[in-house]
């Protein structure tokens, strides 16, 4: 039957790491329904959520190859699984709902759609955020960190640009969703960045977006810090193929930090910013609607940060007219290593997320 067909993608999705729960009224059936077929939600059970090629999955399927590659690069399309290039091999994978599936709507997203995903938000956030390791990860503005600090690769936007061959931007697809909602956002929309370390990724499948060159990609990062959007990425060592470029008004993963406390939604920088009171001249231009986390107080005139809220952002050293504000190292005992892959992320939060079943 067509919903057993979609209860049982459901549990497919919730069974990955990220979790997709289920609510008592079935919005996330309605949000699969608007996504994928009967006909494709069953082929999408039939995907693995490691990496293969198109020669691979029909092999297991029973399927000629091109017939299985035309599928294939159709369903990918539509955003109902992931197409990458890896190891020069056009390749195919199952993909969580968030993040993954959801993002990938953005040119079929409609008001519809927004009106499910809000739906469900909180649901989905209370389990998206609330199992460590956290999602996702802050990237700190690297300009104004203690010049003498030393600042691990994963925590080094420029490193990760740098060591990338292609690369392209996309319309933040939190900020699409809000307008579809009467809330237009004031920040720029076309701000999300995925990079590659293959040259020519995108040549074959390019979902959304457009093909940029590393200057490009450069430019897009400092233009995102000038306008206050906090830098972020998937919480691991190594491989970070995206950075988004969040705004507090619209992005799902900050507002699920301050509106539905999620913890583990986003994990924070291991620097915190340190306003320097013998230079500031308070004039309150890091507080006046700068920090995303509202972490900077004003009392008898004198500004300071509250660590407890801090993110380690910097967004609030950007502005500041006196230099007084840097990124300073966590003490130790707050600091955080993310897991070193996506495998052992989606291990120790299999385990997590498990352990409270």
């Amino acid at each position: 039957m067509e919903v057993d067909i979609y209860k049982k993608l459901a549990q497919k999705f919730d069974e990955m790491p990220n979790g997709f729960p289920a609510t008592p009224h079935g919005v996330e059936i309605e949000i699969l329904k608007k996504i994928y077929t009967p006909a494709e939600a069953e082929m999408a059970l039939n995907i693995h959520p490691l990496p293969e090629t198109a020669e691979d999955i029909a092999r297991r399927l029973g399927k000629a190859a091109d017939e299985m590659r035309s599928i294939l690069d159709t369903m990918a399309g539509k955003g109902q699984i992931a197409s990458f290039k890896f190891s020069g091999q056009q390749m195919y994978m199952f993909m969580p709902y968030l993040l993954g599936i959801y993002e990938f709507q953005l040119d079929r997203m409609d008001k519809e759609f927004t009106d499910l995903f809000e739906d469900y938000d909180s649901t989905l956030m209370k389990t998206v955020g609330g199992f460590a390791p956290s999602l996702m990860r802050v990237i700190p503005i690297n300009a104004k960190i203690t010049p003498q600090l030393q600042i691990q690769r994963y925590e080094d936007l420029h490193q990760m640009i740098d060591h990338a061959k292609s690369f392209k931007v996309q319309e933040c697809i939190c900020r699409k969703e809000k307008a579809l909602q009467g809330h237009p956002c004031k920040h720029t929309r076309e701000g999300c960045l995925t990079f590659s370390r293959e040259e020519g990724a995108y040549d074959y499948f390019n979902l959304t977006g457009r093909v940029i060159s590393k200057e490009e990609a450069f430019k897009v990062l400092l233009d995102a810090e000038n306008e206050g959007l906090v830098h972020s990425t998937m919480n691991v060592q190594k491989n970070s193929v995206f950075i988004c470029n969040c705004c507090t008004c619209c992005c799902a993963i900050l507002r699920a930090m301050k509106e539905v406390k999620a913890p583990y939604a986003l994990a924070k920088s291991n620097f915190q910013a340190r306003i320097d009171q013998e230079s500031c001249n308070d004039c309150g231009i890091c507080k006046a609607g700068r920090c995303p986390m509202d972490a900077i107080e004003e009392k008898g005139g004198v500004y300071r940060v509250l660590e407890e809220r801090c993110i380690g952002c910097g967004v609030c050293t950007v502005v500041c007219p006196m230099g007084s504000i840097t990124l300073q190292a966590r003490p130790e005992m707050d600091t955080e290593v993310p897991p070193m892959s996506v495998i052992e992320w989606s291990l120790k939060r299999a385990a997590n997320r498990s352990a409270t079943k």
